[in-house]
Formats: structure tokens, sequence, C-alpha cells
């Protein structure tokens, strides 16, 4: 739907959606492709031996197919909620494909989850069935007797006392399904917010979640798809950055994904992986990219000559790591941003002329998306404000489960309010400041973490950052860094009055840290944002 361009008016210009009445997810990502090349490859599953099994899309249009029957044989009907609680596979995607197809709603479950933020999502969401494997059983068996609703547990490793087998379902199914005649508008897939503020809340979005995605996932990954395309992304297929930014509009244009199911990022793992498979278009977190600065001669070393392009979102980049991939690893980072609950409304977009260092890029077309002043009036040029985007958008949340007035409170008119503050240059870039709940508000100066932690990153001894606002009876807050080290450097007193002065320098008086603690690691939700309301309570 978006055409290449080579400069941003012409690519507002030639746009414009198309978004079918009827539309299935389902259909699209795994039956549309398997009646026209069915032995296309769809997913690589990488072991951790280095194997690679291939997955054909005729193979995941069959496999899904099964299993919604074998779901619908178990009671399951439209509007059920289904958790997926698996790591990177193709059996993600089939459990994803078989909810769409039967009109269920799918529930992807992070793998980092523990067993009291599983029970609150199952329970919230009344989830009537699970496909999991070993370890997500594992973690189910002990809170199940508070989950009355979730009547069926699907394991891929074999059944168990109460327990279906995934493999005695599917093949004991049909391989064909009539999949539901959906509406683009209809519910299909629900996503948890990060819950770096409260309780996480469940984002239900319809079908056409997919379809509005496309043209920022054009516009990030430098309008795919490529003749030899190869997907993959380490974030985790529940959160919507894995899967909405990388795996299921890779599938909707028929690029095979590479799944590798990993505990946390390895750095030079990745740069592995990315050498022997020829990997050619990645999402990578600015935490993990922020992890990458830390390999020596990456382009020397490893064989990077087929990535032609990295995208990253999820929090903001900042210049430091934006300048650090272009000078060593040759490329161009297609920054995006977006919510749970709105995704992929601003990109950049190397081809079209729309990059710059510390923005994340302008609207994508098909999105009204405005800087806005509390009186809901557009802010002026370089003025701080709060991101909105207006709707009817088709990349916009139907709203949160079960919380009709959490709902309404996201909106003002028209204009769906992020809680993101921003500024707009006189080019139209938007640059990111930080969450409204993570502002510093310091001797009357309002102060972005972002821009403090990208000069912290800039220390030679720091590897990562977070910036928050300590509480303080002269000046409102003073700034506090949270700092870890690189691999090496040992923490000081004298250490840290050096990097107070380094930012201090390069800054203000006003925004550089007066604290500074060093620790081993950052508190991060499973989507690898730092959450600064936890550094914010240690004080």
């Amino acid at each position: 739907m978006l055409k290449p361009a080579s400069d941003y008016d012409a690519l507002v210009s030639g746009f414009a959606w198309d978004i079918p009445e009827r539309f299935n997810i389902g259909v699209d990502v795994c039956d549309r492709w398997a009646g026209i090349e069915p032995d296309r490859a769809a997913i690589h599953d990488v072991s951790s031996s280095g194997a690679v099994t291939t997955t054909t899309f005729g193979d995941l249009s069959e496999a899904s197919n099964r299993l919604a029957h074998a779901l619908v044989g178990l009671g399951l009907r439209p509007g059920d909620r289904v958790g997926v609680l698996l790591p990177q596979s193709a059996a993600v995607v089939v459990a994803h494909a078989a909810a769409y197809k039967l009109g269920a709603i799918a529930l992807p479950l992070a793998g980092l989850f523990g067993p009291e933020a599983l029970e609150y999502r199952l329970s919230d969401s009344g989830a009537a069935a699970l496909v999991t494997d070993a370890a997500g059983l594992a973690k189910i068996e002990g809170i199940r007797h508070a989950l009355p609703a979730l009547a069926h547990l699907v394991c891929l490793d074999g059944a168990a006392e109460g327990v279906h087998a995934y493999a005695d379902l599917i093949g004991s199914a049909p391989a064909g399904f009539t999949a539901i005649d959906s509406r683009a508008d209809d519910p299909a897939l629900m996503i948890y917010t990060s819950g770096t503020t409260g309780l996480a809340k469940g984002a239900l979005h319809a079908h056409r979640v997919l379809l509005g995605h496309l043209p920022g996932f054009a516009m990030m990954h430098d309008f795919p798809p490529k003749s030899g395309d190869l997907m993959w992304t380490p974030s985790d297929w529940a959160w919507a950055g894995g899967l909405l930014n990388a795996v299921l509009p890779s599938l909707h244009h028929g690029v095979p994904v590479v799944a590798r199911a990993t505990a946390r990022f390895a750095p030079e793992t990745a740069l592995a992986l990315i050498a022997e498979l020829g990997i050619t278009t990645t999402f990578l977190p600015p935490t993990a990219l922020r992890m990458l600065r830390g390999v020596p001669d990456p382009r020397g070393r490893f064989d990077l000559s087929r990535l032609r392009n990295i995208a990253s979102a999820g929090e903001a980049l900042g210049p430091e790591t934006f300048e650090w991939v272009r000078g060593e690893l040759g490329l161009t980072i297609g920054e995006a941003y977006g919510q749970t609950e709105c995704n992929l409304v601003l990109a950049s977009c190397k081809a079209a002329g729309i990059a710059r260092a510390g923005s994340t890029g302008r609207p994508v077309p098909g999105h009204r998306v405005m800087i806005q002043r509390v009186d809901g009036n557009e802010a002026a040029v370089d003025e701080p404000g709060e991101i909105c985007v207006a709707r009817p958008d088709p990349v916009m949340f139907l709203g949160y489960w079960n919380q009709p007035e959490a709902t309404a409170a996201k909106f003002r008119g028209e204009w769906m309010l992020t809680g993101d503050t921003a500024r707009r240059d006189a080019d139209g870039y938007v640059h990111f400041i930080g969450r409204e709940d993570d502002l510093i508000t310091s001797a009357a100066y309002r102060i972005g973490p972002v821009e403090i932690e990208d000069c912290l990153l800039r220390h030679p001894a720091v590897a990562s950052a977070a910036a928050v606002g300590k509480p303080d009876p002269l000046r409102t807050e003073i700034v506090k860094a949270f700092v870890v080290l690189r691999e090496g450097v040992v923490a000081s007193d004298a250490l840290a009055d050096e990097i107070k002065a380094f930012v201090r320098s390069r800054l203000s008086a006003h925004e550089y840290p007066r604290e500074i603690a060093f620790r081993e690691s950052l508190p991060m939700t499973t989507s690898g944002k730092i959450i600064r309301r936890q550094l914010r309570d240690e004080g």
C-alpha cells in the first residue's frame, strides 16, 4: 500500500489506505501464500546447536487448520481468548493463525513472564485455552487453580494430567478448515501493555491491525520485500515489536522469518547468526543495539555483507547509537515510534531520505500525528508537547479489555493521547523527549531523560544508563543516573565524579546527574524498555 519514493512529499502524495471490509490475519499470513506457492519457506527454526528446520507456508496453513479444528472440537468459539506462551518458533505462528481462523482472540504471552504476571493476564483476559511448552506448563501448574476459565492446556512437549499433547491434537484433526469470514474490524489480537506504570492493560486489536502496520513496516525496513530477503528479530514474538514490526508483516509479504529461541540477547551470537544465515533485514530494539556497541570490529569479524537494513523501535534510540551503527556497521537505522495501543505511526526511512540522528522520523503516511499542547492545540516548532494520533486509524486499538473508563481516558476528542512527550523541528522531524511520567522537574526546568542517557552512553566507561528524578527540597527534583559499566571497568567515587563532569560539560548545569549509582543491570520490561518507575522508587 506504500509505494517507494525518494522523498517524503512523494511518499505521502502517493499513498491511500486499502482496507477491505473482510479480512483475516490467519488466512493472510498462511493460506494466501500456501495457495500460491505452498513450498515457499516461511519459518527457519534455528536450534541451540545451529541446526535449521524449515517450515513452508503450506506447512503453516495445514498445521494451523488442524489446530483450529482441534480447538473448535474442544469447545472454543469466536471471541474466546487463546493464550500463546511459546519461544520463537513456527508453532507460535501456527497457534496465532489457528486462533484467527476460528475467530478467537490470540493472547501472546512472553516467556520471561513469571507465574504472577501470567496469572494476572490469563485471569484478566479470561483465556479459555493456552498453547505452551514444558517450560510454560511448569509456570502454569502452580496457578491453574486460580484460573477457572482456563479450560484447556495444549503442550508442545506432550500430554500430562489435564493437558493435551499438541502433536496428538493436530495429528488427529482434519487438514482442511474454513476460516471464519471475519470483518477487518473484528477482534483478533490482545497484547498487554508493558506495565511501566501501573498494572498492564489488555489492548484489543482488530484484524486490520496487520494492514495498518504495513506502511510503517515499509518505511522502517526500506521498502520490502526485496529478492532474497530474510527477516530476524531477537524480540519476543509476544511483544508488539517482534510480532507486528517483524514477523506478521514479513509473512504477509512472503518473506521468510528466522526463529531462534534464546533467554537473553548475546551480541556476538547475534552477529554470528546474521552472518551465517545471510539475514538481510532485522528488527533490533535499542537495548540490543546498545549492547552491540561492546563488540569490537564487528564488520571485520563477521560477514555482514547481506545485511541491508536494521530497524529499531520501543524506546528512543538516541544519536549516539544511531551514529555508531552508521559508522561501525555502515547502515542507517530505520527508527520508528508507536505504542501497544497504536503502533508504527512515526518512522524514518533511508531510501526516502528520511533519517536524522536523534529523531524517530516523520508521520507515516496514512496516520495523522500531532504534537499537542495540553489545551489540544498544536505545539509550535521545537515546543515540547504530547504525541497524539487521530482516530479512526487502522492500526489503533479497539479499546482496553474490560476497562471502558481507561479507554475513554486515552482520548481527547478525536485524538488518542500517548503520554509521550516530543518536539517537532522545522523540517517536520519528531524528536522524542520521554514519557510524561518520566520527565524530571528540576529548578523549574522540565528535563527529558533520553538526552541525558544518550550523553552518558558517550562516556567510554558506560555500557547502559537510565536517568530519573529524585525528590529534592530545593530543586523539586535532581537528576539521578543509574549506570551499568562496561566489562572490566571498576566503579569508584572518582569515576562517578568524572561521569558527572562529562555530562555537565556536554549538556548543561541543570541537566547533569547530581547523583550516580552503579548497578550490575537495569530493570527492563519484556519488550526491553527501562522501568524508570522502579528506579525512582529505589530513590
